[in-house]
């Protein structure tokens, strides 16, 4: 399912067997989670794709070729691939630990083709190999929703009162992690949306609510997943002194103007970008440690553009996955009960 031009849906196309370069792997792809960011790229807000691009980051698949450098990982192996395609290695963010900010970055789904797709290739060096315990369909939400769930709550620090503003794929992953890690979650939902909060309450949060009111107790750090510039104000009012406000988005609508007096006081607005292998890394050993669910939509891979309308307009709780192998029922948008692992 292939991207031309943004504002467009996307197109089925067919096309020869991958054959990898030499630091490639080629992977049947099983399951590839609809991330906000796809959304970003197929609607236009991300400047720059290079067109065509299938879309796609949040990728678990089997390697079925691989090329003359790779001995990683074995034909028939389960690995996932993330936003991190391709880094240079050599500039100083690179050597300094910070190659998510590497200049000459290549992103799977944006620069790279990505997983929306039966097979893809991609840079072995920037594949992970997955933890057992979920399958293919719920772990993929783990490759983007979960590692840049998780930098974010790395930047929180160490709040014991953390609020997650908007309550989607990465929330609902990262509550679980922030629970596990003794803290307490309060959860903000879109005004109205009882289903939402009913879905946060069900993971064992200790608060919900609508995103423009006050939670019971000062934050220590909030974390916006949601694409709006109003929300930074807001979650600023609700943070203690010495707090931190992390915008976790690729995107977001431009930040309204906002008196000093809520800054003051060393609270902290810091925004996240991209992940680092090192991430990468530390999450998927952290999941394999801890009970994680992750619900799901799952779609067949030719639904994609109805599985990207459904999360554009909200029509969902949890995350989105696309599955190459799952037939296009007669009424197109495949299964929209949401499954939990």
């Amino acid at each position: 399912m292939r991207l031309e031009r943004p504002g467009t849906p996307l197109i089925a196309v067919d096309r020869a067997p991958l054959a990898p370069d030499p630091d490639e792997v080629v992977i049947a792809v099983a399951a590839c989670g609809v991330c906000r960011t796809d959304l970003h790229v197929v609607d236009g807000e991300l400047p720059e794709p290079r067109l065509p691009v299938v879309p796609g980051h949040e990728v678990v698949g089997r390697v079925v070729r691989r090329g003359a450098n790779v001995t990683r990982f074995a034909i028939g192996a389960r690995v996932g691939v993330p936003w991190l395609g391709w880094t240079c290695g050599a500039c100083r963010r690179c050597r300094s630990g910070r190659e998510n900010l590497c200049e000459w970055a290549r992103f799977t789904g944006y620069t790279l083709d990505g997983g929306y797709a039966e097979e893809m290739r991609a840079d072995a060096r920037y594949c992970f190999a997955l933890p057992q315990g979920l399958d293919d369909v719920h772990t993929a939400p783990l490759l983007c929703a979960g590692l840049i769930g998780y930098r974010s709550l790395r930047m929180a620090g160490d709040a014991e009162h953390l609020g997650l503003y908007g309550f989607g794929a990465a929330a609902h992953i990262v509550a679980q992690v922030a629970l596990h890690q003794g803290r307490r979650v309060y959860a903000f939902v879109r005004p109205g949306d009882t289903a939402a909060r009913r879905f946060a309450a069900g993971l064992g949060v200790t608060w919900t609510g609508d995103a423009d009111t006050r939670p019971p107790v000062a934050l220590d750090a909030a974390i916006i997943y949601a694409p709006v510039g109003a929300l930074v104000p807001q979650a600023l009012r609700a943070t203690a002194p010495g707090g931190t406000v992390v915008c976790a988005g690729i995107h977001m609508s431009d930040i309204p103007s906002f008196p000093y007096e809520i800054l003051w006081r060393e609270r902290a607005v810091r925004s996240v970008a991209n992940l680092t292998r090192r991430d990468g890394e530390e999450f998927l050993a952290l999941a394999a440690t801890m009970p994680l669910t992750t619900t799901v939509v799952e779609y067949p891979l030719a639904a994609a553009n109805r599985a990207l309308a459904d999360l554009r307009d909200g029509r969902m709780n949890g995350a989105a996955v696309l599955r190459p192998d799952c037939e296009l029922p007669e009424s197109e948008g495949g299964n929209h009960t949401p499954v939990a692992a």
